[in-house]
This record gives C-alpha cells, sequence and structure tokens, in this order.
C-alpha cells in the first residue's frame, strides 16, 4: 500500500527522454468511481519559483510505467498542461 504523501516525494521522470519533471504536487480524482485519473506535477519555472510559466504538468494515470521505492517512471511523448488557477 502507497499513500499519498509518500507519492508526492518521488521524483517523476519521463522514460521517453530521461528528463525529470519534478515531484508530485496534486492528483486528479474521479470520486464517483474511486480512482485516481492523473497525477500533477508543477510546471518549469525560473528564478527560484517566481516567474513560472502558471502551466502544470497532467500526466494520466495509464502513462506511468513503475512506481519504484524514489522514483515515478512515466511514458509521455508530449505532456498535457493545465493553467494553474
Amino acid at each position: 500500500m502507497v499513500k499519498i504523501s509518500d507519492l508526492r516525494n518521488r521524483d517523476v521522470v519521463n522514460i521517453v527522454d530521461g528528463r525529470r519533471l519534478g515531484v508530485i504536487c496534486d492528483l486528479d480524482l474521479d470520486l464517483e468511481n474511486g480512482r485516481i485519473c492523473a497525477i500533477i506535477v508543477p510546471g518549469t519555472t525560473r528564478f527560484f519559483n517566481f516567474f513560472g510559466s502558471g502551466r502544470d504538468y497532467v500526466i494520466p494515470w495509464e502513462d506511468i510505467v513503475k512506481i519504484g521505492v524514489d522514483t515515478i517512471i512515466v511514458e509521455v511523448a508530449g505532456p498535457t498542461y493545465h493553467s494553474r488557477s
């Protein structure tokens, strides 16, 4: 069993290009069916998070290849973005 708090501390790495995307900041949940639809990772920022793009990576649960002890491996050709509110 894995807790959500444990997932938040793991690096998310894209197996397609080997790029580290960051750590999970949120989850997209389907409350009616009781499942996780996607993980959300903060987008890249500049200048110590003061001037960021305001867009997060939304990675569908189906694109997760492996959840390891320290890392979550995903296979995403082109991440879907979501604007921060």
